[in-house]
């Protein structure tokens, strides 16, 4: 069948028409779409410029702060304080510690100065029993009968000050190193320890360590004593007889509550002296091949603390050899925030030196040489009182005893000792102490021959 021309030639008009209609719109989409894209582009763009614009404006203020810095401490080091005075460090105090290690220091200036009245004489001066109570100088059966008069002394030979090095690693490790000394010791020259014109003391070592985490090495407070329970005294000790006092080299492991040490052991002697009216001679042996072994326990909390320590010990001397074992039991009890008691019982046997400044000695020797530990114990208490924060107030008592055997060591050795004291404490700017304290105490022989002490003991003391 054949079709109109007509039609035939409409057909192909009709195609082109559509192709001429479709195409622009086609083309327009596309158009579009494409500045879409490139105004999204655009914009992107715009806003990473505008973060790098930034981040370059706030590098140069960190450049032109941290140079503004470095010359404002340029012009400090270089230029007086404001009081007119000189700055004391512009470089690092630790120049050859580790990296980030910190220094501090500190310690306290403290002048003391008492009266003293003793019954049978008087303590020897420049003797250590004129600084502070020493149950061993009070003199007993002296040849004044009644003393003579009362005597006084100053002195500022236990001001103190420490450094401390500290440095914590980067995996958590902690280091400590650790110096303390005070001037109550000897002098440096010739004129030096006297009351004639300088009162010159020379430096003395109180404690030296290093610390590691649980460990340290190095001289401080044996472990066998708890300096916690140490009552609040204006006398160097005050509760002397009760108490245990040592410092010494050692190594220590802390873990928790508990403590483990090795410490440098030393015999004191009493002379061999069978019933003879005067004590024999007393000597030191460092003889020793084992060190002191000692161990504590501490619980803590709001109430206080509570501690338990043990010592066990070898004494040696000339080849002879003996062993004994101490326990100290001590504490601090909190009653409420204005009061507090504090206390310490000892007893052992060769506790000696560890007890009283040595009131009583480690061991006794008989005839053939052969050592015996002395068996000696004592224990003190203190209650403080705070009558306001800038006043408080102690009252203490302490005695030691010592089973001597007089056939060993004759009549005239120390069987006991005990003392009383009292103090007022005043403290009207903090770190500032002005304290007032009497004191009375005894000193007894075997063959019952006492001799006492009365003093009357003030100090001002600044802690920095």
């Amino acid at each position: 069948m054949s079709m109109h021309p007509a039609r035939l030639v409409r057909r192909p008009l009709a195609a082109a028409l559509l192709v001429a209609l479709i195409a622009p719109g086609a083309a327009f989409g596309q158009t579009a779409r494409e500045k879409a894209l490139e105004a999204r582009v655009a914009e992107l763009e715009r806003q990473v410029q505008l973060l790098v614009s930034t981040q370059q404006q706030q590098q140069t203020q960190i450049a032109t702060t941290q140079e503004q810095v470095t010359q404002v401490q340029s012009v400090q080091a270089a230029a007086p304080a404001a009081d007119g005075k000189p700055k004391i460090q512009s470089t690092p105090i630790l120049t050859a510690a580790n990296p980030g290690g910190t220094f501090s220091f500190g310690g306290f200036v403290k002048m003391d100065a008492m009266v003293t009245d003793t019954s049978d004489g008087r303590i020897a001066d420049g003797s250590s029993g004129r600084l502070f109570y020493v149950p061993s100088t009070i003199p007993v059966g002296g040849a004044t009968a009644d003393g003579g008069d009362a005597y006084t002394d100053f002195h500022a030979q236990f001001s103190r000050f420490w450094l401390s090095a500290d440095h914590v690693t980067d995996t958590g490790n902690k280091f400590k190193g650790y110096v303390e000394m005070d001037f109550f010791g000897g002098g440096s020259n010739a004129l030096a320890g006297n009351e004639t014109s300088t009162n010159t003391y020379a430096v003395t070592l109180r404690q030296a360590y290093v610390q590691w985490n649980k460990w340290l090495a190095g001289q401080t407070w044996s472990n066998f004593q708890d300096t916690a329970a140490l009552p609040d005294a204006v006398d160097f000790v005050g509760v002397t007889e009760g108490t245990t006092f040592v410092r010494q080299a050692q190594i220590r492991y802390t873990s928790g509550p508990w403590s483990f040490a090795l410490e440098n052991p030393q015999t004191t002697i009493q002379a061999y002296a069978p019933y003879a009216a005067a004590a024999g001679a007393r000597s030191n042996s460092g003889d020793n091949v084992m060190p002191d072994l000692t161990g504590r326990y501490v619980a803590k909390g709001n109430w206080g603390h509570f501690s338990v320590a043990a010592l066990l010990r070898q004494f040696k001397a000339a080849g002879n050899t003996e062993s004994g074992a101490a326990v100290s039991l001590s504490g601090k009890f909190n009653l409420g925030a204005s009061d507090d008691i504090r206390w310490m019982a000892n007893y052992g046997s060769g506790i000696g030196r560890y007890m009283a400044f040595g009131l009583g000695s480690d061991t006794m020797i008989d005839a053939s040489g052969e050592l015996h530990a002395l068996d000696g114990y004592g224990g003190f208490v203190a209650w403080r009182h705070a009558f306001s924060p800038k006043l408080r107030g102690n009252l203490m008592y302490s005695a030691a005893q010592f089973d001597n055997d007089p056939a060993l060591v004759g009549w005239g050795v120390t069987e006991r000792s005990q003392s009383y004291h009292a103090n007022l404490i005043y403290s009207p700017f903090p770190k500032l102490d002005i304290g007032a304290e009497i004191g009375w105490g005894q000193r007894s022989l075997e063959d019952d021959r006492e001799g006492d002490l009365k003093r009357f003991h003030t100090h001002v003391k600044y802690s920095f």
